[in-house]
């Protein structure tokens, strides 16, 4: 059995009324949709990840989705039902179509554990399943502000994503669809096919305004295990080379010597993030001894230490960084390397802190030979 994912991301959101769709705001630091696809692949079986998304968008959602067995982007139509069938016909087209096909909401997360075993057993006796919650409000059918009915909720679920199906039942029912459907499982019982109910969750929730948003942050935030790090850098005074600290350049008449460009602050921010995920420190990365460092912008060892959050599935809850020298004087650049750190790590500006001390003329740095930095950043990691 052959296991492929429709994952639908063409839509536009406008309920939510952020300036850019739901699928690609940042949850925890990532997009929503980098979510919903990790959430499918990870109880295992999926075989293909076919994204489906708004004309336009291919390259943003291949981005969004890099690193993970995902199909190039497919372009969705005006309506879901339409969309739906885009994804369909260009699996029907590969030389080995899949037999089951889930389809998933892009603004959907969350897929709580269970959910896909219980919908592939579901089609051993039905072309397709659905997980979906009894209703459990009281509901009233409303008109100009006032209750018309109170209707029975006995029998009434609310259904959820992702949905399974044999492949060929649903690609045939959408080719021959003569109207729209409110979801897939529609189109099978329209064709007289069976469609199978498995147990939903509360936590598989759909972002459609800014509370859902903030609810599954916090939901997924208890799974979080906070790891702190710290970091410490030094460098020696060099005479004509340029000022680079925390990814801005100074006008200084001496910078800092060293095999790149010797950013302190950026160098002992980098260990502090490489060390509260326990994965040694920035010349493990990137080694001194290899040419291709040699002048190089920290900016990009920066990136590989937020990518590396990333990689593990974690969130920057916070920075400091800390810079020790006599000159020169932080104070005017302090808003621009915060805006540069925080740039670099894709965080806001207010979730990295950066000042400067004095060591009262004593030590090397007093002496101004050099300029020392320390770190310290607090990651959040999956717990497990």
């Amino acid at each position: 059995m052959t296991i492929a994912a429709l994952l639908m991301a063409a839509g536009r959101g406008t309920r939510f009324g952020a300036d850019q769709p739901k699928q690609y705001l940042p949850l925890l630091g990532r997009p929503v949709l980098r979510h919903a696809a990790e959430a499918l692949l990870a109880e295992g079986g999926v075989a293909l990840l076919q994204p489906v998304c708004a004309a336009g968008e291919e390259a943003r959602v291949a981005a969004i989705l890099e690193g993970l067995p995902a199909l190039p982007p497919v372009r969705g139509g005006e309506t879901r039902q339409e969309s739906v069938r885009a994804g369909l016909e260009a699996l029907a087209i590969r030389a080995e179509p899949p037999t089951v096909v889930l389809v998933h909401d892009a603004a959907r997360p969350v897929v709580p554990a269970g959910t896909i075993p219980a919908l592939l057993a579901a089609l051993a006796d039905h072309p397709g399943a659905i997980p979906a919650q009894p209703v459990a409000d009281t509901l009233k059918r409303g008109e100009a502000g006032a209750i018309q009915e109170t209707v029975p909720r006995a029998g009434l679920f609310r259904a959820q994503t992702p949905q399974a199906f044999r492949f060929a039942p649903l690609l045939a029912v959408h080719r021959a669809a003569a109207a729209e459907a409110t979801d897939d499982a529609q189109l099978l019982e329209r064709a007289g096919e069976g469609v199978a109910l498995v147990p939903g969750a509360e936590t598989n929730v759909k972002i459609t305004f800014p509370e859902d948003l903030a609810r599954v942050e916090a939901q997924l935030m208890t799974r979080l295990l906070p790891r702190i790090g710290t970091g410490f850098d030094v460098h020696r005074t060099e005479a004509g080379r340029p000022m680079v600290l925390c990814g801005v350049t100074i006008p200084c008449e001496f910078g800092l010597e060293g095999h790149s460009d010797a950013d302190v602050g950026i160098h002992a921010l980098c260990d502090a993030i490489y060390g509260a995920l326990a994965e040694g420190d920035i010349g493990r990365w990137f080694p001194p001894s290899e040419m291709r460092w040699k002048d190089a912008d920290s900016a990009q060892f920066l990136r590989h230490a937020a990518g590396r959050i990333a990689a593990r599935g974690g969130v920057l809850a916070n920075a400091d960084v800390t810079i020790l020298c006599e000159r020169p004087k932080i104070g005017p650049h302090r808003d621009a390397m915060q805006a540069r750190l925080a740039e670099l790590l894709g965080v806001e500006p207010g979730r990295v802190g950066v000042k400067a001390t004095t060591t009262e003329r004593l030590g090397f740095t007093g002496r101004g030979e050099g300029i020392a930095a320390q770190a310290a950043a607090l990651v959040l990691l999956p717990m497990g």
